[in-house]
């Protein structure tokens, strides 16, 4: 391996600031690599998007990454890692890690589980992406998949003024009826949700899959010989819409230490 592939970019990408929870994550275990955020907010929600449209969308941040010299791609995004991941996954050099396969992966390491519930996005939920990558570690584990189309747009715009009965409990009490052994947050923008959550079921029952994601990518880069030699981390921001406001949101889950860019598709 080249010297000069390890010194390479990581790129983080989401549909806006969601992405941020796996981007702190990555941070905590690796502050030495050098990390580019792209946080699409001229195309968000994903979630409400067809499946031609977010190949199209994340086509063209992955070539965006392609110019700017990165080792690996971050799909830190549920609904495109189950919609377009599969799809562009070949067509690019450098490696890339997409959340719905490498979490699922990970959770069934353990046998144990039987019973999962998904609260995710229409888009992820309509896939079925879950469902399918769960039972390829586990063909018995038993599943079901919430769409929740309220919640990224609270946690987007920091609404505070929601219903909560109606806002939280609408799609948590279908799932808790399932009786699940855990309940994965299938979204990213979710975890912020957690203290609203816990107010109605144990807080012990949700999965926040951007540790487990984090660890893996780092350990597979690892494993890849692709981790930095050196010590000049920093991560670069850029959003397709916006950037200020990119960056006053962004502060829910990470306070910026760079102002970020805007980059026009």
């Amino acid at each position: 391996m080249y010297m000069e592939d390890k010194e390479k970019y990581i790129g983080v990408m989401d549909s806006g600031i969601g992405g941020l929870t796996v981007l702190k994550q990555l941070l905590n275990i690796r502050t030495q690599e050098k990390y580019l955020y792209f946080g699409d907010t001229k195309n968000l929600p994903y979630g409400e998007k067809s499946k031609e449209e977010l190949i199209k969308i994340v086509k063209e941040i992955f070539d965006f990454f392609e110019t700017q010299n990165v080792k690996a791609v971050v799909l830190a995004c549920n609904t495109s890692s189950a919609t377009a991941y599969e799809e562009l996954k070949d067509n690019y050099s450098f490696k890339i890690y997409p959340l719905i396969q490498v979490v699922s992966k990970c959770v069934t390491l353990d046998k144990n589980l039987k019973r999962i519930g998904i609260m995710a996005t229409q888009a992820t939920v309509d896939s079925k992406k879950y469902t399918q990558e769960l039972k390829k570690g586990n063909p018995d584990i038993e599943v079901f998949e919430q769409a929740c189309p309220m919640w990224v747009p609270i946690i987007e715009k920091k609404l505070t003024d929601y219903d909560k009965n109606t806002a939280i409990t609408q799609y948590l009490d279908k799932v808790l009826e399932f009786n699940p052994q855990k309940i994965i947050l299938g979204c990213t923008h979710y975890p912020y949700l957690l203290d609203k959550l816990s107010q109605y079921a144990d807080e012990n029952l949700f999965i926040n899959p951007a540790k487990i994601f984090a660890q893996y990518i780092i350990e597979d880069l690892r494993h890849k010989n692709l981790l930095s030699e050196q010590n000049n981390g920093y991560v670069k921001y850029f959003a397709s819409h916006n950037p200020q406001e990119f960056e006053k949101t962004a502060e829910i889950f990470l306070k910026l230490k760079s102002h970020p860019e805007l980059v026009e598709l």
